[in-house]
């Protein structure tokens, strides 16, 4: 308890870490907890597929405007306002959403919602940027994104079971009660950083990811990988959103795992570890295969380099297993497992390669840029998904647009390898 109390000592730091990761948990949670019962909100509001999907579009729809604002904020108010402003849009958003009596106001939850979110990521890295330079900064961040994974792993497998047990308003309470226990996760931390700012002399750190409208020029390479980013996460996210109502629809999977007699948190266990084969269990094994894979594969692109082939490897392992999903009746589960294999070694090459292709200076923007244009297909995609749904009354037309989508991916990291090589093959160096 004494290494507690003085703002040097290793414990002080890690307490601060475990709190800056929790910053993203509840919000991470709330993001997904919508597509995790996608039929009893269905049946609540009266809507299709389409309706749940533009739950997602109005989420990136309030974030494109703010990816431009996050880091600006952040910089001016510092990172302890920043955050606990960004945490109330979060909880303030998730509360609405629990208690929307209407469409509209479910929607006009998630713009809030999303308003916060993606801002928060800006603050947790400048916190990250500002406790653990120097000290332990890749570890920092590798357990900032391990927590935060944990609540999109966890609200596949819980929200249907709380919405089986204690209805919408309980499941969808649940996330907006994590988005709570995050933003006072985020006061504690204010507290321990406030009381060692004088002590430890510690310095803002800029919140990087941001736009600077001079630095606004790059070359080939860098568009390139904005288009990776895009197709890849729009193939992604706006498919995972719908996959549970999916593999329950076309599979016949069940929403929750046996658990008579058991009380909530043995049934949520028991949907843990019966992951592959419920419909929740078996959306969320593209999060747990990040979760578990993607420290060793960034430590491996480290080592080996090859970049551009990774990314072309991890667009080409799309391709079929979106069109096994759609088109055939295997079970989900190894196609999944292959999309997960994707979800860790395209990000692990795809992020770490931006700054060896614009100048130093530029970085900021580049990240801040590659993020606005992702969440434009992460606003569109997700209806496209759920109108395509509703009007073919099945699934093989929008399988066939994810699986379009990781064909243009890798024709452009096919380009992107090309364009490397010509330029002395930078990406593909450890």
């Amino acid at each position: 308890m004494a290494a507690l109390a003085d703002p040097s000592a290793k414990a002080y730091r890690f307490a601060v870490l475990l709190l800056a990761s929790f910053l993203l948990f509840g919000s991470y949670f709330a993001y997904d907890s919508l597509g995790a019962i996608v039929e009893p909100l269905m049946r609540r509001f009266g809507v299709g597929r389409e309706a749940i999907g533009r739950t997602y579009t109005m989420y990136s729809l309030a974030a494109i405007p703010t990816v431009l604002l996050g880091g600006y904020l952040t910089d001016r108010l510092g990172t302890r306002r920043a955050s606990l402003l960004f945490s109330a849009l979060v909880t303030a958003g998730a509360a609405i959403v629990a208690l929307a009596p209407s469409l509209g106001v479910l929607y006009f939850g998630r713009l809030v919602f999303g308003m916060g979110s993606e801002s928060l990521v800006v603050a947790q890295n400048a916190i990250l940027a500002r406790w653990f330079t120097g000290k332990e900064l890749a570890l920092a961040f590798g357990i900032a994104l391990t927590m935060s994974r944990l609540g999109t792993l966890f609200t596949f497998n819980t929200e249907a079971l709380l919405a089986e047990r204690y209805g919408i308003e309980g499941a969808l309470g649940t996330a907006a009660a994590l988005c709570l226990a995050s933003l006072l996760a985020n006061l504690v931390y204010i507290a321990l950083d406030r009381r060692a700012e004088p002590v430890l002399g510690l310095a803002e750190a800029g919140a990087g990811d941001r736009i600077v409208l001079r630095h606004l020029r790059f070359g080939t390479t860098y568009w390139l990988l904005v288009g990776i980013c895009v197709t890849f996460y729009s193939a992604i996210f706006p498919f995972t959103a719908l996959s549970t109502d999916f593999f329950h629809d076309k599979w016949g999977l069940p929403l929750t795992a046996p658990g008579e007699g058991l009380g909530i948190f043995g049934s949520v266990a028991s949907n843990v570890l019966h992951m592959f084969s419920t419909a929740p269990g078996t959306s969320s094994i593209i999060i747990f295969a990040s979760m578990v894979c993607a420290p060793f594969a960034g430590r491996l692109v480290d080592r080996i380099g090859r970049r551009a082939t990774l990314l072309v490897l991890g667009s080409l392992l799309m391709v079929p297993s979106h069109l096994v999903l759609g088109l055939t009746t295997l079970a989900p589960a190894v196609p999944m497992l292959v999309l997960g294999a994707a979800f860790v070694l395209v990000p692990a090459a795809l992020w770490p390669a931006v700054p060896l292709v614009v100048a130093k200076e530029r970085v900021g923007t580049a990240f801040g840029l590659m993020t606005m244009v992702q969440n434009v297909g992460l606003m569109v995609f997700p209806w496209v998904n759920g109108m395509l749904r509703d009007r073919t009354a099945s699934y093989a037309a929008s399988q066939i647009l994810f699986a379009s989508l990781g064909a243009a991916g890798l024709a452009l990291s096919l380009l992107l390898w090309r364009a490397d090589r010509a330029a002395g093959r930078r990406m593909e160096r450890p």
